[in-house]
């Protein structure tokens, strides 16, 4: 089959396209997003899988799940923070021993390039007691992504291929093979569905007893690979995923290079860890994220008569993406020659709303109506609206998960916040904005609810959204909102002073009210005109 060049999220996507995959899902979040469209437009074109956005990670999961249990192969992937909202069904699903195989693909974000954290995922694998793989290159991630599958079949659990933006977001060359087709579909059911006490017990039990196998796996993974210098003992390198290629290089820049063990599996391969601890003096652990394999490396106490330097012991930066500038110093290297800029400094580039962006005129009514309180708190929520804390809008205060604004301004208000204000996008509503809302109208909280009504997931690239137009408005009401206050408003300049006396109306209202935002966004809208 001819080379291809893909992104490595593509490469993930066309591995499991090749797998035999029935049905993929997710939830739109950088840097996985390209994952879901590479399947979307192979699904389009050939109708031969499945391929969808989901309202939510959990969601996206549970679908996935059940693609699994008819014995059919399934992919669910999303962003790192996305697998805690899935963390519930992806945790129980180890113990389920599903038919078909089943892949979770989290892509991590290290130095937050559009992220609330740097997370590693690899420890929600190493919690779930589930194998790991760790791609370092793209023809590695369709790899792994079609061996994952034949893994998870072979053990009946949910299998991780984690990436990182480095990787996600950069093109290599991609040699496929020969596809397989895809599972037959398997009726009946299992009492390992359901995790009852009794069969989560057994079933939990099967899990820890396949440890030894899912190590060894790992320790004969072509994967992973060990090269000593016999020549010289002083140093081992464990350099894991994306972090091997930092190391290789600078590698050419040392008259000597040390002993080097890359990692691409977990659990982790013993037996290699071992064959290059015992040959070495000292060992540097380098790999993208938090320091996994470090701390297995030192344990509680270390390893006698040896040094483990990285992150933890500060010769690798603990926070941020690595690169292999970053990793020079810990070789003995010095810096590269740089460019020296004599102090000119490049103005700040904040991120910023698109021009015309209909969020703008929200938040210019927003802090019209506002001037006359002084002592209220604008909890905002993911998306291109939390681009509103920053100058020149500084309209809003809060930025921390899905559906937080909504029970964040509830709990506020509750302690004596007035006006306690949520600000959400549709899509984000439909994900996790829905329940708390429901409390919210159940004990009728003295709160501003605003819902952004752009139509789509702008901010990720302008996915579907679930919650948006008339099923929204039905949705509020239906979740016990009172109809009169249920208000709707079209954010444009020449209404300005219509919109800001709208929001003063609704701040004043004791109770739980709703305000729905209703422009289509801008680019999208633009996407549109255009054909696209």
């Amino acid at each position: 089959m001819k080379p291809e060049i893909l992104l490595g999220d593509e490469a993930v996507a066309l591995g499991a396209i090749q797998a035999g995959l029935s049905a993929g899902y997710s939830y739109p979040g950088t840097p996985a997003s390209e994952i879901m469209e590479y399947l979307i437009k192979a699904a389009t074109k050939t109708k031969a899988f499945v391929a969808s956005w989901s309202v939510n990670e959990k969601v996206a999961y549970e679908e996935a799940l059940g693609v699994s249990f008819a014995g059919k192969r399934a992919l669910v992937s999303m962003k790192h923070v996305g697998l805690n909202v899935a963390a519930d069904p992806f945790m129980n699903s180890a113990l389920t021993n599903a038919h078909g195989g089943l892949v979770v693909v989290p892509a991590d974000d290290p130095g937050m390039h559009s992220s609330q954290n740097e997370q590693d995922s690899r420890f929600y694998a190493d919690f779930a007691n589930i194998p790991c793989f760790e791609p370092s290159n793209h023809q590695e991630a369709y790899e792994m992504t079609r061996q994952a599958f034949d893994v998870s079949e072979k053990f009946g659990v949910p299998v991780m291929i984690r990436l990182v933006t480095r990787l996600s977001h950069s093109r290599s060359t991609v040699r496929p093979r020969e596809p397989r087709g895809q599972n037959e579909l398997k009726h009946g059911a299992s009492q390992d569905w359901t995790l009852l006490p009794v069969n989560a017990r057994r079933r939990f039990r099967a899990v820890l007893d396949n440890q030894a196998a899912m190590v060894r796996l790992s320790e004969e993974s072509e994967f992973n690979s060990l090269r000593l210098n016999d020549k010289d003992r002083s140093l081992g390198v464990i350099a894991s995923g994306i972090a091997f290629n930092y190391v290789q290089e600078n590698l050419r820049d040392l008259e000597n290079p040390p002993s080097v063990l890359k990692v691409c599996t977990y659990p982790l391969p013993g037996k290699l860890i071992r064959g290059l601890v015992e040959h070495v003096d000292n060992v540097l652990v380098v790999e993208e994220g938090y320091p996994l394999i470090e701390r297995s490396l030192r344990g509680l106490f270390g390893i006698a008569g040896k040094t483990v330097k990285g992150k933890l012991s500060g010769d690798i930066p603990l926070t941020g993406e690595l690169s292999p500038e970053t990793v020079r110093p810990a070789l003995g290297l010095k810096p590269l020659e740089s460019l020296d800029l004599g102090g000119f400094k490049l103005a700040a580039r904040p991120p910023q709303l698109c021009v015309g962006c209909p969020h703008a005129d929200t938040f210019q009514a927003l802090n019209k109506a506002l001037k006359e309180y002084h002592q209220g708190n604008v909890f905002s929520d993911i998306g291109c609206y939390t681009l509103g804390a920053y100058p020149p809008y500084q309209a809003v205060q809060t930025c921390v998960c899905m559906g937080a604004s909504v029970s964040m301004a509830k709990g506020g208000a509750e302690a004596g916040i007035h006006p306690s204000i949520a600000v959400i996008g549709d899509s984000t509503f439909g994900h996790s904005g829905l329940t708390p809302l429901l409390e919210a109208a159940a004990a009728d909280t003295n709160m501003t609810v605003f819902i952004l009504d752009n139509g789509t997931v702008a901010m990720t690239g302008g996915q579907p959204s679930y919650a948006s137009g008339e099923r929204l408005l039905r949705m509020i009401e239906g979740l016990g909102v009172v109809k009169e206050h249920i208000r709707v408003i079209e954010p444009l300049p020449k209404n300005l002073d219509k919109n800001a006396q709208v929001i003063k109306e609704e701040i004043d209202h004791h109770g739980l009210s709703v305000i729905v935002a209703v422009r289509e966004c801008l680019e999208e809208a633009k996407k549109r005109r255009r054909g696209g």
